[in-house]
């Protein structure tokens, strides 16, 4: 009896575990704090390991807090998809209310987490929070500047990292800020390209002609170079205290140039199987890249 009890409490507790990884979007949120410790590593005079894990923390707690509130937003058309259909509250696990709770509790946690780093640096989550939730999520069936809105929030954590290490904002946040933001079209119009129908049938638009056309490549490519230009830019001093290398600049190139590569191919070929595998060259880049800038910093 207390096998099968404690088996079932075991089951329970996987199964909210599991709701909240997906109410919170744990890998796209992990990527976030991803860009936010790197960002801190690039801005920080000496590394302070409380201030890493706060960081991580309310990073975490702030892109959880968007994803929750956007689900339980699109609730009615996550259930239209069949990408998102299985969601917590779509699919019924989890009840709007839960979610919202979820979502404010995540929230204040994240705000209290950023401001002990600074209030500035709490200032730039809590701008993600609301643009992510009441621009950006709204945006999404009425245009596609949507993703122009979106890429905004989406661009604030690798920027954020350094803020919270330097409690300021110049020129290397603002680099910093420019290469993920150009980063974000390529990325999501790739994604969008694969998902197109799906995205129809929750009334989003996220193709920048609306369409899987010419006019839509063309604008993958040319965000992409704009994203090389920036990424390789501390190269030439422009840029404060964030310096890059002459050979981390050419390996930073290169890695823009493949993923530029495969924007061509899909200009060529216009099918779903060359998106994803544009959409995975940029996941690679992005990382990579934040890598490379780190570790070019330290050596």
């Amino acid at each position: 009896m207390k096998s099968a009890t404690g088996t079932l409490i075991n089951s329970g507790f996987s199964s909210v575990l599991s709701d909240f990884k997906e109410i919170t979007k744990v890998r796209l949120a992990v990527s976030v704090v991803f860009s936010s410790i790197a960002g801190y590593f690039l801005g920080a005079y000496e590394l302070q390991w409380s201030a890493i894990l706060l960081l991580a923390f309310g990073g975490y707690c702030m892109v959880g807090a968007s994803n929750a509130f956007n689900q339980v937003i699109e609730r009615d058309l996550d259930a239209l998809m069949k990408r998102t259909q299985n969601r917590p509250i779509p699919s019924g696990r989890m009840s709007v209310s839960s979610a919202m709770t979820t979502a404010v509790i995540l929230t204040v946690l994240g705000i209290v987490a950023l401001y002990i780093l600074s209030p500035k640096t709490a200032m730039f989550g809590a701008i993600s929070i609301f643009l992510y939730t009441s621009v950006y999520t709204p945006l999404k069936t009425k245009t596609p500047l949507a993703v122009f809105v979106g890429a905004i929030p989406g661009a604030i954590p690798f920027m954020l990292g350094w803020v919270a290490a330097t409690d300021d904002f110049g020129i290397e946040p603002g680099t910093l800020f420019m290469i993920q933001f150009f980063w974000q079209f390529p990325h999501f119009w790739a994604l969008g390209w694969m998902l197109d129908e799906d995205y129809k049938k929750g009334g989003f638009k996220m193709l920048p002609t609306g369409k899987k056309d010419t006019g839509t490549v063309l604008q993958i490519i040319l965000y992409t170079i704009w994203m090389i230009v920036i990424s390789i830019m501390p190269v030439f001093g422009f840029t404060g205290r964030l310096h890059l290398s002459i050979p981390a600049a050419v390996i930073v190139l290169v890695m823009g140039v493949v993923m530029l590569i495969f924007a061509f191919k899909l200009y060529e070929k216009r099918d779903n199987k060359t998106a994803r595998s544009l959409m995975l060259a940029s996941v690679s880049y992005i990382t990579l890249m934040q890598i490379v800038y780190v570790i070019d910093k330290f050596i």
